[in-house]
């Protein structure tokens, strides 16, 4: 049988990298030293492998998860053989950590080294109306994969300052400390509201990935 979907260019890649993507939405991590990922984001996987809640670690990290609108259920994938992850067919891009450190919206989050050191962290002067009130902050030496709903595009904060509305804000570096900036005004308010009320702000050396989305539109009945 012959048919353009079983064409090489959708096989598998066959790499020594131990992150490698399978394509712009889909990415292979082979196991040796365990992987934590969001929980429900494997997709395929060959070999002997075993999943398991990943729990908090810490009664402060418990408490933040309780109480937190950007709660990070995470899970262990551990064994011998080839894991793979996607998210609703977002794109998916890779970010190598050496040591430095770098600030997740959680949603973003599809996978990294288990290695290293995460924590949930409140956005500074985020108030209940923002979608990002708490932030999943990622450091040490390792890979960490994101995902963003399209092709993401990074903005250099350094220069001057950069508004990002919250939802669209993937993640940033972590030595940035994003402001709240409300553009509501009566006379906007009056007229209806503009819908762009409230952005995050960054100004100095670092980056923000911004997705082309604000998110996926809530299903009406």
């Amino acid at each position: 049988m012959r048919s353009p979907l079983f064409d090489q260019v959708h096989a598998e890649i066959q790499t020594s990298e131990r992150f490698a993507l399978q394509s712009s939405k889909m990415l292979k991590v082979t196991l040796g030293p365990d992987v934590l990922s969001a929980k429900g984001a494997m997709v395929a996987y060959q070999g002997q492998v075993q999943f398991h809640h990943e729990g908090s670690g810490s009664v402060a990290r418990f408490v933040k998860n309780a109480i937190s609108s950007d709660n990070q259920p995470l899970m262990r994938v551990s064994g011998q053989g080839e894991v793979f992850f996607a998210r609703s067919a977002e794109n998916v891009f890779l970010l190598q950590l050496e040591g430095d450190a770098i600030s997740v919206n959680g949603s973003s989050l599809l996978a990294f080294d288990s290695a290293l050191q995460w924590d949930l962290h409140r956005t500074k002067g985020a108030g209940m109306m923002t979608a990002g009130l708490f932030n999943t902050l990622i450091q040490g030496q390792g890979m960490v994969a994101l995902t963003s709903h399209g092709a993401p595009m990074i903005l250099d904060c350094s220069q001057q300052p950069t508004f990002v509305d919250p939802n669209a804000a993937v993640c940033w570096s972590a030595n940035l400390t994003p402001g709240i900036v409300n553009s509501m005004n009566v006379r906007s308010l009056v007229r209806g509201g503009t819908g762009e009320a409230i952005q995050y702000s960054f100004h100095g050396p670092g980056f923000v990935v911004v997705q082309p989305s604000e998110g996926y539109p809530i299903p009406t009945a």
